[in-house]
């Protein structure tokens, strides 16, 4: 008899285990389809919102002769893998810069950090920007600038590349969401002076996120 209970009760404590296993990846799987729902979220109002710029004459790089049939940007389907947490090394030594634009124009910038991070299992790291003409206007004192270039350029997207916008984090950690990048004003009205992206800001691998080139007329 003592056998048999001590029979059930190893019974009980497997079932019990197993219970605990289940519910435990149950969680994990309820939280990263949460993160992936949230993020979906935050692209589709990054996308929205550009599209409402593009069509405010406020503020809108497009000519008037262009905005008023302007249909919307193209952009990469949403994926949560170009989502990156980057390790940030900081660079509070580096040496003012004069980054050469489009235009006669030089643009005041420094090195504010260089980003680490892993993209599609392999190591990349890029230098983020901080424009320094900015750093009185009000809004973008912690602005921060991530120039890009990647295997799409000249094809699928802009052949000078892309932007990305970040602010200043509070420790040594910042998402890179590449799902916003966005083409340079000059793309779309040549009157725009942008800066030209740094060679050593190139990742050799296709960055299938953000927005796509654009054609006028489109």
């Amino acid at each position: 008899m003592q056998r048999f209970f001590v029979s059930v009760l190893i019974v009980f404590i497997v079932v019990m285990a197993s219970c605990r296993d289940a519910k435990r990846y149950h969680d994990t799987v309820e939280d990263k389809r949460q993160l992936t729902s949230e993020a979906l979220k935050d692209i589709d109002e990054f996308q929205k919102k550009l599209n409402a710029d593009f069509r405010n004459p406020e503020v809108s790089p497009l000519p008037d002769r262009y905005r008023k049939d302007f249909m919307g940007l193209e952009f990469f389907e949403p994926d949560t893998n170009f989502r990156v947490w980057a390790r940030l090394e900081y660079t509070p030594e580096a040496i003012p810069f004069l980054m050469p634009t489009n235009t006669d124009r030089e643009s005041e910038e420094q090195v504010f950090a260089i980003a680490h991070f892993t993209l599609e299992g392999r190591p990349f790291s890029l230098e983020i920007y901080q424009t320094l003409e900015l750093l009185d206007d009000p809004g973008f004192e912690d602005y921060l600038f991530l120039p890009f270039l990647d295997a799409t350029n000249g094809e699928e997207t802009y052949s000078g590349g892309r932007y990305i916008d970040l602010r200043i984090p509070e420790g040594d950690s910042l998402l890179i969401d590449f799902n916003k990048a966005y083409n340079p004003y000059c793309v779309y009205n040549k009157s725009y002076s942008c800066p030209l992206v740094p060679r050593a800001n190139t990742l050799d691998i296709p960055v299938r996120a953000g927005v796509k080139d654009f054609k006028m007329g489109k």
